[in-house]
């Protein structure tokens, strides 16, 4: 990958990226507050276990499939991936989140390319469309974009255990080193993945977030 296509990769998996995923726990808040995540061995467990089987591997798997849209110009298997996307997803604060990330992200992408005319700011888009959309439209290698999106989602879910556990700084730092193998295998094998091949099990993260929604205080927003 060449320095402009690698630079404008940091600049889409980085935490600074203006989309608001640093107001979300996916879960993770109830989790803790009800002691079934306490220690930074708990929390690695859990997103391990959600890169191997869980929602955020379909979410991957659509970022792929709009990526080579985008790349082919076909607006269509966008749109139609968009709304099986809709369909797909469990919950309505899983399905805000990725509707309110994917509006804001789409919105900054068509600010910091006004020249490009065909893209319209108030398209409707998951986040997982619009990463797949600016990463094609970007030229960003499809490979190092898959490990980009999956690593800025277990950096935002690190940083949420960070403040509510409570844990460090550095062994926030240590969790998100230990979980590059499990990163590296999910992209590898999303990367493979077939259409019929898009499910998952996420019925634990459908409860977690539900739960969220009764809890007295709550910092963050699902």
């Amino acid at each position: 990958m060449d320095s402009q296509a690698l630079l404008r990769l940091l600049q889409l998996a980085s935490p600074a990226l203006p989309v608001g995923a640093y107001a979300y726990s996916e879960g993770l808040e109830f989790l803790i507050q009800t002691e079934q995540i306490t220690t930074a061995d708990a929390l690695k467990n859990w997103i391990t276990a959600e890169l191997r089987i869980g929602a955020i591997r379909v979410d991957a798997a659509i970022v792929i499939r709009a990526y080579q849209a985008q790349v082919r110009g076909d607006s269509t298997s966008i749109e139609s991936w968009n709304h099986w996307l809709t369909a797909a997803r469990d919950g309505e604060a899983l399905r805000q989140q990725s509707l309110q990330m994917g509006r804001s992200l789409w919105q900054l992408f068509c600010d910091l390319e006004p020249e490009t005319q065909n893209f319209n700011p108030q398209e409707f888009h998951h986040f997982a469309v619009a990463f797949g959309r600016v990463a094609g439209a970007w030229q960003i290698e499809l490979g190092p974009a898959i490990l980009g999106f999956l690593q800025s989602w277990t950096s935002n879910l690190i940083n949420a255990g960070v403040k509510l556990i409570p844990l460090g700084q550095t062994q926030g730092q240590r969790l998100l080193l230990a979980l590059h193998q499990p990163i590296t295998q999910a992209c590898a094998e999303i990367l493979r993945l077939k259409d019929e091949q898009l499910d998952n099990c996420s019925w634990g993260l459908s409860l977690a977030v539900m739960g969220h929604e009764t809890l007295y205080s709550r910092l963050f927003r699902s």
